[in-house]
């Protein structure tokens, strides 16, 4: 072009001839004259053609194209974009078919037919240019726009998140509102997601928060404990996308800017007083979003979906994932950690060394080098415990095992009089468990002298009223037991006499 003005301007500014333009700009003069001729084709004058920019003088330049039918059948550049996303799928293999379907005789060689197809994906959106294998990657983010819920007690307004997914290969989305984007959103998200398109992708690409990044390295990010947790739970890959840099995850990008505009444009005018009321209104919405036709391909996101991806996803798990709270903690002097208030046992071996506390919303698990050592039930109870008795000591658990009850059936197996003093024995103390060594001692001496006498020496302490563990040891050191019993000597009236004086004296 700048040969071109060259010419044009010293023809329209001189009176040089053809020859000397040609000379003084190194032309020949038939291309000289070439590119006057051209002007006066295109129906401008020298000032006319001086004035306009390269561009539009170049598009008047340009002779029409002649009209002409190509010999070859032209290959359908959309079928071969939606092939290559399957697995292990090449040009080479599509062209191949394209010449059987063709002919030899109307087949493109293989050099023209991938230009074609290059040719064809510059026509499209720049977010549809990467390739994406079917089941290879699902792509998550939060949209922008919120939805609001009203509160139907006090009336007050809070923004609901709306969390986005979607498939690489064939696009097939899903949505649903979220209270905010902590990790549980984030993590209750993506497992509704693949519970809705029904199997897990080779890799997950979220977005980079800190909700599920620990360090946001663009090139080896660290994803926190709660996301590795998930994505071991479902054998699958979380990659998140590099900090500032939406092309990483532009299949969501589009995803999300297709959701505010067919699903919450439509919802704008509609009230919400529930999470799950929203939830409803977005699903079906979404079910027709996935129906809708592609503007340049062919089917639709769910009719793409069963062709391409739902083949390839990994089978989901039996259990979606449960959120934990992870806390390292240290075991006390009495067998027991301590978690938001309560405390839980664990093998006393591992008395003062420091473990791991993995707490879901109805279980608490205690983990030692990466070994679980205890499971209990969460209790809500501050300040209460809970024991395993298998995490006592012999001599703990012994004494442990011992209650009332239990002493007073050991003690109706002796013998009526052993029953009774037991009895009196716990009722004695202001607390039952005062009374529990006595009657441990109890029992040692029925081991030592044998129930029998052990009954008889209870009955003795009985008849004397003497109701303490002393008292029947030494009746059986001192062979009382085996004496006859003592006899009560029947109590005698008092006598009449005038100086007994009644309860009328003190009135």
């Amino acid at each position: 072009m700048r040969k071109i003005r060259d010419v044009l301007h010293y023809r329209h500014t001189t009176s040089l001839s053809l020859e000397a333009i040609a000379r003084a700009l190194g032309l020949s003069k038939g291309v000289v004259s070439k590119y006057l001729a051209a002007v006066t084709r295109a129906g401008l004058s020298l000032p006319e053609a001086l004035a306009m920019d390269d561009a539009c003088l170049a598009q008047r330049l340009k002779p029409p194209a002649s009209p002409r039918t190509s010999q070859f059948q032209e290959p359908d550049c959309a079928h071969i974009h939606n092939e290559l996303k399957r697995d292990s799928m090449t040009l080479m293999l599509l062209w191949e078919e394209y010449c059987q379907k063709a002919g030899d005789t109307r087949a493109l060689q293989y050099t023209a037919f991938c230009g074609r197809y290059r040719q064809w994906i510059g026509t499209l959106k720049r977010s549809m240019r990467q390739a994406h294998r079917a089941g290879e990657k699902l792509f998550a983010d939060f949209a922008g726009q919120t939805l609001p819920i009203i509160d139907q007690d006090t009336g007050e307004i809070s923004q609901a998140q709306i969390f986005v997914a979607a498939l690489g290969a064939s696009s097939y989305s899903y949505a649903c509102a979220t209270p905010g984007q902590k990790t549980e959103d984030w993590l209750q998200g993506l497992s509704a997601a693949m519970r809705f398109m029904g199997g897990v992708p080779e890799m997950i690409v979220p977005d980079n928060p800190r909700a599920l990044v620990s360090n946001a390295n663009p090139y080896e990010p660290t994803l926190n404990r709660n996301a590795m947790d998930f994505a071991t739970h479902y054998d699958t890959v979380m990659l998140p996308a590099r900090p500032r840099k939406p092309q990483d995850k532009a299949k969501v990008e589009v995803a999300v800017q297709v959701v505010q505009r067919w699903v919450l444009a439509r919802l704008r005018h509609r009230q919400f007083f529930s999470l799950t009321e929203a939830n409803a209104a977005i699903a079906e919405l979404m079910t027709q979003l996935n129906e809708r036709p592609f503007q340049k391909l062919p089917g639709c996101r769910r009719e793409a979906f069963e062709r391409l991806d739902a083949r390839f996803l990994r089978p989901l798990p039996e259990r979606p994932y449960v959120m934990a709270q992870y806390k390292r903690v240290r075991v006390n002097i009495d067998y027991h950690i301590e978690f938001e208030g309560h405390y839980y046992s664990v093998p006393h071996a591992l008395v003062r060394q420091e473990l791991e506390v993995r707490a879901t919303r109805g279980c608490l698990e205690v983990m030692a080098r990466g070994q679980r050592v205890a499971v209990h039930a969460r209790s809500p109870q501050s300040g209460g415990f809970t024991t395993v008795p298998e995490h006592m000591p012999a001599a703990h658990r012994a004494h442990a095992q011992w209650t009332p009850q239990k002493l007073m059936t050991w003690a109706s197996r002796v013998g009526p009089a052993t029953g009774e003093f037991v009895n009196r024995l716990l009722l004695s103390k202001r607390h039952p468990e005062q009374g529990y060594r006595a009657c441990l001692g109890l029992m040692r001496l029925g081991r030592e002298f044998g129930q029998h006498r052990l009954e008889n020496a209870c009955a003795r302490a009985l008849q004397i009223g003497a109701h303490t563990y002393r008292s029947v040891k030494s009746i059986l050191d001192k062979g009382l037991d085996e004496q006859p019993p003592v006899l009560q000597q029947p109590e005698l009236p008092l006598p009449l006499h005038t100086n007994v004086r009644g309860s009328d004296y003190y009135q």
